[in-house]
């Protein structure tokens, strides 16, 4: 009786309204998101074949068995590091230089934005077919622009590097209005007063870039940033829509060699050590953004 009671205080009217309002969610994401990831990472240490599985304890016999892949090592870490960094690295220059020329009015400024936006609203998927035609190697828009120019045509999409960069390509056309959006509204919100005064001292634009915008901006950089790497080191669809991975498993990043690990060869065990092993890098690299984070606060 007195438990009861203790309850109720402790769970009022209020409070059982809130969750009940918030149970509907919890719901979805333990069925959809807690459920198999423990059923992906208790996988991951059993001998656990699609097509047979025994299900019998392993340990750490599948991980050791991803780290010791030179596949791994060699060309599916290396691709998604590189990914990573030349993606968003590009994806914020580009979408910075964007929005401070946005940042001042101008005729047409509005239609300009709206052009700028539009790839938000394109799915990865349809911007990776879209690009793989580009690309074709026969009738592919990329070509006949090379030929017309005097060049030869080459096969873009059946070499590591040329598929590669398309595939950054992509990603780059897809989230440089990302960074625009964001970075044009941590412009808008700066204040106005510093600028006042350096237009008044006759500083030169790039100093004004240099010494006030880019410090005062580092916050919205910052997170920006951490975001994006987080989002790009798990990406999957682009790739998959545009190389499979090819040629000869060239192009494939993390998520890519988890999937055909588990869904492609039928190994689910070893495609969850995988897939786990991500998640760890991904924990690890989001610690030291984060923290990276926190100091910039700091010093600003």
């Amino acid at each position: 009786m007195k438990l009861k009671t203790s309850l109720r205080k402790m769970f009022g009217e209020q409070q059982r309204f809130m969750l009940m309002l918030i149970a509907p969610a919890v719901t979805l994401l333990i069925l959809f998101q807690a459920i198999p990831i423990f059923i992906g990472a208790s996988a991951s240490f059993r001998d656990w074949m699609l097509y047979d599985p025994k299900k019998t304890w392993v340990g750490f016999a599948q991980y050791a068995s991803v780290l010791s892949d030179s596949a791994f090592l060699q060309i599916v870490l290396p691709n998604t590091f590189i990914f990573m960094f030349a993606s968003v690295t590009i994806s914020l220059v580009i979408g910075l230089a964007l929005a401070v020329v946005l940042n001042r009015p101008f005729r047409g400024q509005k239609l300009v934005q709206t052009i700028l936006l539009l790839p938000l609203m394109v799915a990865p998927v349809i911007a990776a077919i879209m690009l793989r035609w580009m690309f074709n190697d026969e009738f592919g828009i990329v070509n006949v622009v090379f030929v017309a120019l005097g060049g030869e045509a080459q096969p873009w999409l059946v070499q590591r590097w040329s598929a590669f960069s398309a595939i950054v390509l992509t990603d780059i056309w897809l989230w440089t209005p990302w960074f625009t959006l964001l970075l044009l509204a941590g412009l808008q919100s700066l204040p106005k007063e510093p600028f006042e005064a350096a237009a008044i001292d006759g500083t030169t634009g790039w100093r004004v870039f240099r010494h006030l915008t880019l410090p005062m901006l580092r916050p919205v950089i910052v997170v920006c940033i951490a975001i994006r790497l987080i989002d790009a080191f798990r990406t999957f669809d682009t790739v998959w829509a545009l190389t499979g991975g090819g040629p000869a498993r060239q192009t494939e990043l993390l998520s890519v060699y988890a999937y055909e690990n588990a869904f492609v060869f039928l190994d689910f065990a070893k495609g969850s050590a995988a897939a786990i092993i991500g998640a760890l890098i991904i924990l690890v690299v989001g610690i030291v953004l984060f923290r990276i984070i926190a100091y910039t606060r700091k010093v600003s």
